[in-house]
């Protein structure tokens, strides 16, 4: 998918919102989308892998660790000094550390290469460690200040979450599912994206926007990322570079901003940021593929 069809997916939710007065069909659409597509779609790309291959990847996976922990723990500490919204604090530490990896990151990634396959290797390795880690923090800040253990219980009621762990435990315990049923299950699964997208555009709405939200948002999803990233990485192999570059940078993904509405975390106003950053993390990297 590209960026064009991208936008245009998400231009067709915006229309439909338009057309359709009933939010009925957006809730369905919502929780088709959440809970049985997303739960399928990382099922099948996780399960799919085995454990060479992720002790194959090296300095990328090294990366979507040090980024995730970056951008997550400077988004906490600012939130516990600055933001007094408990619910804006979850939606930032969220918006903050799960990046559009996929829908935008592989196409602005092939501005830059020939062959994205480092790219598609950091986004597959951060959704094996992203999704949990932000469905416990929606959990967390949604619960009015529950216990770890009851956020937990939380988390583990969100079915894509509960695919993640189960696939990963197939992984590391070394069990291959068979061709004739994973395969299904991804291709299913894939259709996912281009309907979270759909969905994604039947909420925009710039009323509720906040440029300090904006803010908070592109410095500690995509800023902090790329300074980090461009300083430490500058000089290696160009793929290498490259792509974990355009990857740490991604604005927030769709699907964190549906896990947000999942548990009722300013989700209005999370996707109007996301949408404006989007648009101009699209700029940007087009305007850098070009003069560089």
């Amino acid at each position: 998918m590209n960026i064009l069809e991208m936008l245009s997916l998400i231009l067709l939710g915006y229309m439909l919102k338009r057309i359709i007065k009933s939010e009925r069909f957006f809730y369905i659409l919502r929780r088709l989308v959440n809970e049985v597509l997303f739960a399928l779609f990382v099922f099948g790309n996780v399960a799919s892998k085995d454990l060479s291959y992720l002790l194959k990847i090296k300095i990328v996976f090294l990366y979507v660790f040090l980024v995730i922990g970056i951008s997550l723990s400077a988004s906490f500490l600012y939130s516990k000094l600055f933001v007094k919204d408990r619910k804006w604090k979850g939606a930032l530490m969220v918006l903050s550390s799960y990046p559009n990896t996929a829908a935008l990151g592989f196409p602005i990634a092939s501005l830059f290469l020939d062959d994205i396959t480092p790219a598609i290797l950091y986004s597959t390795t951060n959704s094996l460690i992203i999704l949990p880690i932000v469905t416990f923090v929606a959990a967390h800040y949604s619960t009015g200040g529950a216990s770890i253990r009851k956020s937990f219980k939380k988390a583990l009621r969100f079915p894509p979450t509960v695919a993640n762990l189960l696939a990963l435990t197939l992984v590391i315990a070394g069990i291959r599912l068979p061709g004739w049923f994973i395969n299904p299950i991804k291709t299913i699964g894939w259709t996912n994206i281009p309907l979270l997208l759909v969905y994604f555009g039947s909420r925009i709405s710039l009323g509720k926007f906040s440029v300090r939200k904006l803010i908070e948002v592109a410095t500690f999803r995509s800023l902090i990322p790329f300074v980090f990233v461009y300083a430490t990485l500058h000089g290696y192999p160009r793929e290498i570079f490259y792509a974990i570059l355009v990857e740490s940078s991604m604005p927030p993904a769709i699907a964190a901003n549906a896990i947000l509405a999942q548990y009722d975390l300013k989700a209005e106003e999370a996707i109007s940021v996301t949408f404006v950053w989007t648009l101009i993390v699209i700029a940007f990297f087009s305007i850098l593929a070009w003069r560089w």
